[in-house]
């Protein structure tokens, strides 16, 4: 069996490291450069750097700060914010990302996926999902979760697998910040019908909720940001509680 991954993520804004709750209330929570280093230092199996303006302010992703933090670590790097173009992927990783990371432009121009995957592989691709509940259904939401669609979750799931894309990066926006645990049912939904791995976002607040989101969310790996930038929970700690829970982990 495939050993789970444990992925700290850097949300970005104005070159330091944020975070909020449901996507608003953002505070400073550090120095991405510090961050990083310290979460590859405790074990984290990959890293996520999120510029979240990015798209909202119709610029590029921060080149430079891309550059220092992949200096600065030595495990999988994926960036996403503002990527529109294959260029725009092809700069990012001559920096240092090992992957990207698109949103908001494959929901407006689905064929993104395809260049992307085409041209670098669908290894280095995943795709974000933002969605949250509206009537009992799963709606995609774009621009850091300010702009709702009419799109299903699992049918934009469901296309951008078929595009080519390597894995997708779900974030329940109702479960956001809330440390109230992943929204495990609608994971496990899309665990089972698609074949490329399913990142969880959105929830975390203990230890049980990643054992919680492997076993009933069938979750491949588990992305979070608060409980690591606040001291909440050390990763080593983290991964020799999952592994005493007989979840398959990297020490």
């Amino acid at each position: 069996m495939l050993c789970k991954r444990i992925i700290p993520c850097l949300d970005i804004k104005d070159g330091r490291t944020v975070k909020g709750v449901n996507f608003v209330n953002l505070r400073d929570a550090g120095d991405p450069v510090e961050l990083a280093q310290q979460y590859a230092e405790e074990g984290a199996d990959e890293l996520v750097f999120l510029d979240i303006s990015a798209t909202e302010q119709r610029r590029k992703t921060l080149v430079e700060l891309v550059e220092k933090v992949a200096r600065a670590i030595d495990i999988p790097f994926t960036v996403g914010g503002g990527i529109s173009t294959v260029e725009d992927v092809h700069l990012l990783l001559q920096h240092g990302a090992d992957k990207v990371s698109v949103n908001s432009a494959a929901v407006k121009r689905p064929e993104l996926i395809d260049e992307i995957a085409l041209t670098f592989g669908s290894q280095c691709l995943v795709v974000a999902i933002d969605a949250k509940q509206i009537d009992k259904q799963w709606k995609v939401h774009l621009v850091g979760g300010k702009v709702p669609t009419e799109i299903d979750l699992f049918e934009w799931a469901k296309t951008v697998e078929e595009r080519g894309a390597g894995e997708i990066l779900f974030t329940s926006m109702d479960h956001d910040g809330t440390k109230n645990g992943f929204a495990n049912a609608a994971l496990a939904q899309l665990s089972e019908s698609r074949q490329i791995p399913i990142i969880a976002s959105g929830g975390a607040g203990n230890i049980s909720h990643f054992s919680a989101t492997f076993i009933h969310g069938k979750a491949d790996a588990a992305l979070a940001a608060s409980v690591f930038h606040f001291g909440k929970i050390p990763i080593h700690k983290l991964k020799a509680a999952l592994k005493d829970n007989q979840i398959p982990v990297r020490l």
